[in-house]
């Protein structure tokens, strides 16, 4: 069975898995890096959880997770790119993935925070939202805002 955000495709008798999205390709180096200069650890990429039946990649819909580690400190990073058709569509999604992921990661693997990784524009142009900002708040979403062609954080929101 595949996850959400998948689809099989047959190519000359191929059997493929694809992605739905290749906005992984586009910010995961780009995180990573940014971790790396700031001194973290990358420990898994993706991380696996499994809770019960469920095995949480927490790379679904073709996004990257990076689990990493810092003076004791352990986080998880979901990453997004809004390239979307809707910035509100592509924050539903990532939304209703970072509860996920963060209840998966509480019954799992405690000790380790989960952020929600964005581009400085799209926090810039969405995320400045009074009512986006309203529903990070009540769903206490963490942030790290990064520059991708620096490839640095910017912030890290919590």
């Amino acid at each position: 069975m595949l996850s959400q955000g998948y689809r099989t495709g047959q190519i000359q008798g191929f059997r493929l898995l694809l992605s739905n999205s290749v906005e992984h390709l586009l910010f995961q180096s780009d995180i990573r890096s940014a971790l790396e200069k700031e001194g973290w650890l990358i420990t898994h990429d993706p991380l696996f959880i499994k809770v019960e039946e469920l095995d949480f990649f927490i790379d679904l819909a073709g996004e990257k997770i990076l689990a990493a580690e810092k003076d004791g400190f352990k986080i998880a990073v979901e990453i997004k790119s809004f390239i979307g058709a809707s910035d509100l569509a592509s924050f539903y999604i990532a939304l209703g993935q970072f509860l996920s992921y963060r209840s998966a990661l509480r019954k799992k693997q405690p000790n380790r925070i989960l952020y929600l990784a964005i581009n400085q524009d799209v926090y810039n142009n969405f995320f400045s939202n009074r009512f986006i900002q309203e529903l990070i708040a009540e769903h206490q979403l963490k942030l790290l805002i990064f520059d991708a062609i620096q490839q640095g954080i910017i912030l890290w929101k919590e």
